[in-house]
């Protein structure tokens, strides 16, 4: 994932025949940005006479005859490339968007800078062209079954672009509809596509410039829908199911290893302190093995403060995924996993659950004296406070348990926040997604700090401030250690 440190943003202005409104929109951009790259496509007003006398503002694209939207947008991405920026926004000439809206997609980019961000259009704008209207509602359709992605406007021009998630793609058409195809492609390719609300003005029928040709462009669609259609078949779901299917494939032949590991090294060999010892360290490297090998994704796991986890403490991490256990136990071998009943009573992986000792969180007296015994051993309690995942990645309400338990037992807290984990294994979903999963291990809250005045309640509510201003911040990057400590 992009250091946010690395970040270059330009803006490119696509044009065609726009010469009442495209100086007014370059002067709003560039209260925001100051690197502007206008795309002059093959204009025949006097638009190239007002470039002209902007040229301290902007660089200039230009071709004699018109290519269409989508060829100007590569032109504009091929400059913007060969001069070092990494992002791009793109927005309309004509007006109709808001240069002040820019900061939303800007501050969106820093929080996901690897994304492509669209600027959604409240599509019951007043003066919202009727064939406007359906166009979009239609693309987005196909969109949605095309990509399985739910996005509230997919024919806005008003975006940010990694420009990353652009090299290597081949596009069908050049004109109108080339910025669906655009996303089409991206989303197959694994990058994630995002949006934020953006404002939308549209000047009345008698004022208004278009290029939109109702009749031509909707059929100019709807063969590209049928392209792309053909390519969800024999692309775009195929490179998914066959993740998830081996995915599920690693998955059942991890489990039935670590049962007959279990059985093996627990069973026959005794419980000792030295066996479980063993088969932790085992659950750490194989946990280790499979995030790093997620096909078609990429993690990275960030420790700046350099923790051990040699003293015991209370581990707690927002949940997302079914991912995101195996994550937890790539952090260390000295460590036991607080569950839910059915997760420990499971049939299959349960046992591996159960040769691990990890405890169900129903019986909270037994297990209180079980976790004492397991921490004067050395190990520490991990609990997802949400208790359950998060269906749309966002921090949910934190339950009192974890906190408690580290008052009672007069522990540390040790907060480790993950992301990406529920885009790649969405809640509910039955295939995987490819995309960038993060675990960062943050700042030990010791018992001697100051914020251990409060109570186990009041330190819930304080720590749920911090996993939510967390969710907010861009993605931090600090020194990357390829394994969690053996």
């Amino acid at each position: 994932m992009m250091n946010s440190s690395d970040i270059k943003l330009c803006v490119i202005i696509p044009t065609y025949n726009n010469a009442g409104t495209v100086k007014q929109v370059i002067e709003d951009v560039s209260r925001h940005c100051k690197d502007i790259i206008v795309v002059n496509d093959g204009s025949t007003d006097n638009t190239a006479a007002i470039l002209s006398t902007l040229k301290d503002l902007i660089q200039v694209v230009s071709y004699s005859s018109n290519k269409g939207k989508g060829h100007a947008l590569v032109a504009g991405f091929r400059r913007a490339m060969e001069m070092g920026f990494t992002h791009a926004v793109t927005i309309d000439a004509d007006g109709q968007h808001f240069a002040d809206d820019m900061p939303q997609l800007i501050d969106e980019m820093y929080k996901q800078p690897d994304s492509i961000i669209v600027g959604c259009r409240n599509l019951t704008e007043q003066n919202m062209p009727r064939q406007n209207t359906f166009a979009n509602r239609f693309s987005n359709f196909w969109f949605r079954l095309q990509t399985g992605i739910n996005l509230p406007d997919t024919q806005s021009g008003y975006r940010l672009y990694a420009l990353s998630a652009l090299r290597g793609l081949r596009w069908i058409t050049s004109r109108y509809e080339a910025e669906l195809e655009l996303l089409v492609f991206s989303a197959w390719k694994g990058h994630r596509i995002t949006s934020v609300p953006v404002r939308v003005y549209y000047p009345p029928a008698e004022e208004r410039v278009s290029h939109f040709r109702p009749i031509y462009d909707f059929v100019r669609i709807s063969i590209l829908n049928t392209i792309l259609c053909i390519g969800t078949i024999f692309y775009g779901y195929p490179a998914k199911i066959a993740r998830s299917i081996f995915s599920f494939c690693y998955f059942i032949g991890l489990a039935i290893d670590l049962n007959i590991r279990g059985f093996f090294i627990l069973t026959l060999g005794g419980k000792t302190e030295k066996n479980k010892q063993r088969y932790h360290r085992i659950l750490q490297r194989k946990a280790q093995f499979v995030i790093n090998h997620v096909p078609g994704t990429t993690f990275k796991y960030f420790n700046p403060h350099g923790e051990t986890f040699e003293k015991p403490a209370v581990i707690v991490c927002n949940h997302q995924s079914h991912l995101d256990l195996m994550a937890i136990m790539m952090l260390t071998p000295n460590l036991i996993i607080l569950t839910k009943d059915w997760v420990w009573h499971n049939p299959f992986y349960g046992i591996i659950i159960r040769y691990a000792d990890y405890f169900p969180v129903s019986e909270m007296e037994q297990m209180t004296q079980n976790i004492t015994k397991k921490i004067k051993e050395g190990y520490s309690v991990m609990i997802f406070p949400e208790g359950t995942r998060s269906p749309d990645c966002h921090i949910q309400r934190f339950h009192r348990g974890a906190f408690f338990l580290a008052e009672q037992l007069q522990l540390d807290i040790i907060p480790v926040f993950i992301k990406g984990f529920g885009e790649v294994l969405p809640k509910k979903a039955f295939h995987m997604n490819p995309g960038h999963m993060t675990m960062e291990v943050m700042p030990r809250i010791s018992r001697q700090d100051e914020a251990w005045a409060c109570d186990y309640r009041e330190m819930t509510k304080r720590v749920h401030r911090m996993y939510k201003a967390k969710s907010q911040q861009p993605s931090q990057h600090h020194t990357l250690i390829a394994t969690p400590h053996s």
